[in-house]
């Protein structure tokens, strides 16, 4: 699966997604996008799902008729994420096209 990183997700969850092609925003030169166009740059390059922390990315696009699915992780903290890494591949591996988690541990 072909995962996108928003700005905020730390890069060492990278390691833990074995399997997956993983790229970040930054990049992919889309440090500048807004979420719209970010998500719509994704979906055009062929990624499958977006893992992000900023958890109003709900109330703040349509996601109606998204094909990419959409991670929400809690936190931007790295250390706290690392011990929830099985929480996140799971929610990875359970998410299907165009779908919408928010893990919470």
């Amino acid at each position: 699966m072909r995962i996108l990183f928003d700005q905020g997700t730390p890069v060492p969850l990278r390691a833990a997604l074995i399997g997956h092609v993983v790229s970040t925003a930054f990049e992919m030169g889309w440090s500048e996008l807004t979420n719209g166009d970010l998500l719509s740059a994704a979906e055009r390059e062929g990624f499958a799902a977006f893992v992000t922390t900023d958890r109003s990315i709900r109330y703040q696009q349509n996601l109606s008729g998204r094909t990419l699915a959409i991670l929400i992780l809690p936190t931007t903290r790295w250390p706290e994420i690392r011990r929830h890494t099985d929480a996140v591949v799971a929610g990875l591996n359970s998410i299907g096209p165009g779908g919408y988690l928010e893990i919470t541990w």
